[in-house]
């Protein structure tokens, strides 16, 4: 299978585009989501985003070959600040969301829900073989963008912050992992590991929209309550 053949079945894959187009994003671009709704939804995406790391340097030691090892080492020191650990992804997360009003608590302290426990751990499962943590690895980098980007919005309308530096450092490093991520995958691959790859890429997509699903049942759940307590207080 050619590099560039299995990138574009990638990007096309159903399960990516159902996921991108989740109807949490929808949520968030409509402005239905309160500030405790979105607090929430930052104090569950900081645990797969603190394992992130661990999951590329697991990764590294599963491939095979230099060139890939390369190209995965590269996203990591991205992802960790490039030498400079005031600069690495989850401390810059952290100041942003506290800059936008949100608590350290909130952010790094929040239990993780079922299917949050359910993705980090696939993340650890993915990275102990070659094929599985290069589907996961292209899965993530492929809709990273997407989801930050509808974590800036909910950010920006509760906050009123324009300028949030975590999301503006994935708009900038963001085509450069993807490139990286693409060179991460082999020029000639069997049928057998193309195969793994698309089915490795495929359950990290579920994970993620299991992941925004529970979310949003949880806002349902907590809107339904609110709802029911004010017809309460009225009728009484």
């Amino acid at each position: 299978m050619v590099h560039g053949r299995v990138l574009d079945s990638l990007k096309n894959n159903a399960l990516r585009k159902n996921l991108i187009h989740h109807r949490f994003f929808e949520s968030v671009r409509s402005g239905s989501l309160a500030r405790n709704n979105v607090a929430v939804f930052l104090g569950q995406w900081w645990h797969p985003l603190h394992y992130f790391p661990n999951f590329l340097s697991r990764s590294i030691s599963v491939v095979p070959n230099l060139e890939t090892k390369t190209a995965i080492c590269a996203i990591l020191s991205e992802e960790l600040g490039e030498g400079n650990p005031e600069r690495a992804h989850e401390r810059v997360y952290i100041e942003t969301m506290i800059a936008a009003g949100f608590s350290r608590q909130e952010i790094t302290e929040a239990p993780a829900l079922v299917s949050t426990r359910n993705l980090v751990q696939g993340y650890e499962r993915a990275s102990s073989t070659h094929t599985s943590a290069l589907g996961f690895m292209y899965g993530t980098e492929v809709a990273d963008l997407a989801m930050v980007s509808g974590i800036g919005v909910a950010v920006r309308r509760v906050s009123g912050m324009k300028n949030l530096p975590w999301v503006d450092i994935h708009v900038l490093q963001e085509p450069h992992h993807v490139e990286q991520a693409s060179g991460a995958l082999e020029p000639e691959l069997s049928a057998e590991q193309y195969g793994s790859i698309v089915a490795s890429a495929e359950e990290m997509w579920r994970l993620w929209i299991a992941f925004f699903s529970e979310l949003t049942q949880v806002f349902d759940q907590e809107s339904t309550e609110q709802r029911m307590a004010a017809t309460i207080t009225q009728t009484y």
